[in-house]
C-alpha cells in the first residue's frame, strides 16, 4: 500500500466518523415525566413508527433530519421537531426539557417550555 492509499484511507475513515457524531449529535431525545405509558408516534417523511414510553424511560436518537411527533394517536396534537430537540412527555403534552430548543437535558425539574402542537 503507497502512502496516497493510506492517505485516502485516513481520509475515509475521518470522514465516516465525523458523520457518526454529527447524526447522533442532531437527533431527538424523548423522555416520559408523567406518571403513565403515553403512545408516541415518530413520523419522519413518509416512515411512521409508533412505541411506547414507560414512565421515566427515554427514546434517544430519533428524527435525526426533523419529523412530526404524536402522543397517544391524537392527530390534532401534532409536534413538529428539527431534530436536534430534547424534550419530555408529561400529561398528554409535549415540552422542552431546557430554555433552548436542541440544548442539553435539564436535571430534573420540572419541564419549562411547552412545545406548541403545529
Amino acid at each position: 500500500m503507497n502512502r496516497y492509499d493510506r492517505q485516502g484511507l485516513v481520509l475515509t475513515f475521518s470522514s465516516i466518523a465525523a458523520l457518526l457524531m454529527t447524526s447522533t449529535a442532531s437527533a431527538v431525545t424523548i423522555t416520559n415525566r408523567g406518571d403513565k405509558e403515553t403512545k408516541v408516534s415518530i413520523i419522519e417523511g413518509t416512515a411512521k413508527q409508533d412505541l411506547v414510553l414507560d414512565v421515566g424511560k427515554a427514546i434517544v436518537g430519533v428524527c435525526q433530519q426533523g419529523c412530526i411527533i404524536r402522543l397517544n394517536d391524537s392527530e390534532s396534537d401534532e409536534y413538529e421537531l428539527e431534530g436536534s430537540e430534547s424534550v419530555s412527555v408529561d400529561e398528554g403534552f409535549l415540552y422542552y426539557d431546557d430554555s433552548e430548543a436542541g440544548g442539553a437535558p435539564d436535571n430534573g425539574d420540572a419541564p419549562s417550555e411547552k412545545v406548541v402542537p403545529k
